[in-house]
């Protein structure tokens, strides 16, 4: 089946009053169904759903004369009838599949809108990127928009990207046709210190009436908070606790609250609705990152919606959350996210609002999904070669390119050392101390070695620093050409000759994640669009990401999700500390400093 792009509501809305007068009959009719009002919060028996044109024509008790000989007729039988799910905030990237296979995986989950920053790709390959991801999101049949992204680099200064995001590059991009806003605006410290820049990128933004993406990646609710607020972000999905979201509420943003595959920051945040009693309106469920397997066997906007409601919140409330409170936020109320006249005609039939499981999904007026198959076609874009040739190391590496001197005579060394918190973006700053074998640092016990290598303009250099909490044993390495967000080639391991072998291997796939184990390749996931994305089917890469998370388990790592915190150890605009190829980073400070402490 392919899809047709949905027409206007002007375009059909003669179509609309005649079907929902019972002057013409609709295209699809839903009968019998439990309606879930969003707009009212209510959940009223025994209703029907007319559709002409991809739209909704009406929602009445009985809609038997909007019928006809060419009426597709489908039975809801008393099961409740739902909103499309909408993801207020995430990146296609990170499931490591391009948009159609994005949309193929995540259509029987009963996502029909998404609002996807793709930063990543723009590292990479620039606004031409950004480009290509944005016109196959415009081919599919659910409704993906696309913010164009804000920070690329996301610190400038503190790393080096393919290409840099220019506030003309961003003035550009606000007239194309599937650009809904400004991606997250992560240079928190340039907003709050009016960077010229940053406003530039925010005044495009706003003067084409759009919505301005927030990234607030700091503890600090005082004055640097409320500079930051005032300089145009309307939400922000940073926070970790109670207290952020309701700063964030209170000062007239979104708090969007995300559940991926390793942030789990619902809990602690919806305590504001179910415990304080705050207005819901103004908080959003996301996603922020999701990796392929998470999208195949655990779901995607359906599996925020249950744990929200598993952690205390109504299911009501939380359908709201992931659907008018987002379409109301990005300005498209009067599109998605309710079942109302006009809408989009995205529907989901789901006999448990708590469970939430999704038997039908309909978008734009077509069956798009029945009890988890996807029905309809998701066309792919013509990638061109050299968006398929994007690892360019410059040289064949060896062991010696990832080892660390220590200082003359020394016997042990004190070294800085990004230290892994599971389920949260943010690292710790901690100290270890180091022994020294033949004048060279040696990771031990806790702390394995962390190495960025370039990967964009064939430098070949490497940067080495210390990383723990992985609890990797023995001989090993992982190397991933996905690291957020400059997406430099970063590997983490406990023998360097593991790490050259594993950097070598992906630089001659194109891209991708590997593992190492005592000098043999144990997974590999080839990722050869912009080293980030692959265009095979969701489930074949899922396998072969569950055959990494496996060797990652077999080299000792135990942590949840452990390759989403493996990506994101260069992602310079998350405290404490971060890897970039100019150096490690603390951005508590936005400085350089040392791997190793000074010797005294």
């Amino acid at each position: 089946m392919t899809h047709v792009p949905v027409p206007s509501w002007p375009d059909v809305a003669a179509d609309l009053i005649a079907v929902a007068t019972g002057r013409q009959p609709a295209d699809l009719l839903i009968r019998g169904g439990k309606w879930v009002n969003v707009h009212t919060r209510e959940v009223l028996d025994n209703h029907d759903i007319a559709i002409v044109g991809g739209r909704i024509a009406c929602v009445v008790p009985d809609a038997t004369n909007c019928t006809g000989p060419d009426t597709r007729i489908i039975r809801a039988e008393g099961r409740y009838m739902i909103p499309g799910l909408c993801d207020g905030h995430m990146h296609i990237e990170s499931g490591m599949l391009t948009p159609a296979e994005f949309a193929r995986a995540v259509i029987p989950h009963g996502t029909t809108s998404l609002f996807t920053d793709p930063h990543e790709i723009a590292n990479v390959l620039g606004l031409e990127g950004v480009r290509m991801m944005h016109d196959e999101a415009l081919m599919q049949p659910v409704n993906i928009f696309t913010q164009m992204p804000s920070c690329a680099p996301s610190a400038p200064g503190m790393e080096t990207t393919g290409f840099e995001i220019t506030a003309e590059d961003v003035a550009e991009a606000m007239g194309w046709p599937g650009i809904i806003g400004l991606g997250e605006m992560m240079n928190f410290p340039g907003v709050t210190n009016a960077d010229p820049k940053m406003l530039a990128e925010i005044a495009a933004t706003q003067n084409a009436g759009k919505t301005v993406g927030g990234h607030y990646a700091s503890p600090d609710l005082g004055p640097a908070f409320a500079g930051y607020v005032a300089g145009g972000p309307a939400d922000d999905h940073e926070g970790t606790c109670e207290a952020d979201a309701i700063a964030r509420m209170r000062q007239g943003m979104r708090s969007m609250i995300r559940l991926g595959s390793a942030w789990y920051d619902v809990e602690s945040q919806i305590t504001a609705i179910t415990e304080k009693g705050l207005d819901p309106r103004n908080m959003i469920l996301c996603t922020d990152d999701c990796h392929s397997g998470t999208l195949v066997n655990d779901g995607h906007m359906n599996r925020v919606v249950r744990h929200a409601i598993e952690c205390g919140c109504d299911p009501l409330v939380a359908l709201q959350m992931a659907t008018i409170n987002t379409a109301t936020h990005f300005g498209l109320e009067r599109e998605i996210g309710s079942l109302t006249p006009g809408r989009r005609a995205d529907v989901i039939l789901t006999s448990d609002l708590a469970t939430l499981p999704i038997e039908t999904v309909i978008a734009r007026g077509q069956v798009v999904a029945e009890n988890g198959t996807c029905l309809v076609d998701c066309p792919h874009y013509d990638w061109p070669a050299h968006a398929r040739a994007t690892v360019h190391v410059g040289k064949r590496l060896d062991a010696a390119d990832f080892t660390i001197d220590a200082p003359h005579g020394a016997n042990a060394v004190t070294a800085n050392v990004i230290g892994v918190v599971e389920n949260q973006a943010p690292t710790r700053a901690l100290k270890f101390e180091l022994p020294v074998t033949e004048g060279r640092v040696q990771a031990t016990g806790e702390v394995a070695q962390i190495a960025l290598v370039e990967r964009h303009r064939a430098t070949g250099s490497v940067t080495n620093a210390f990383v723990a909490g992985f609890g990797y044993q023995g001989p090993m390495a992982m190397a991933s050409t996905v690291a957020h967000d400059s997406h430099h080639m970063i590997v983490v391991g406990t023998d360097a000759g593991n790490m050259a072998l594993a950097a070598n291997r992906l630089s001659d796939v194109g891209g991708g994640i590997v593992i190492y184990k005592d000098g043999q390749e144990i997974a590999l996931v080839e990722l050869p669009i912009a080293g980030l994305m692959s265009d095979s089917p969701a489930a074949e890469v899922a396998a072969k990401t569950e055959q990494m998370m496996q060797a990652m388990r077999a080299c000792g790592c135990t942590l949840n999700n452990a390759y989403m915190q493996h990506s994101l150890l260069a992602l310079v605009v998350i405290p404490e500390l971060r890897i970039s190829d100019l150096g490690l980073v603390d951005v508590r400070t936005f400085e350089f400093i040392p791997v190793l402490e000074p010797h005294s």
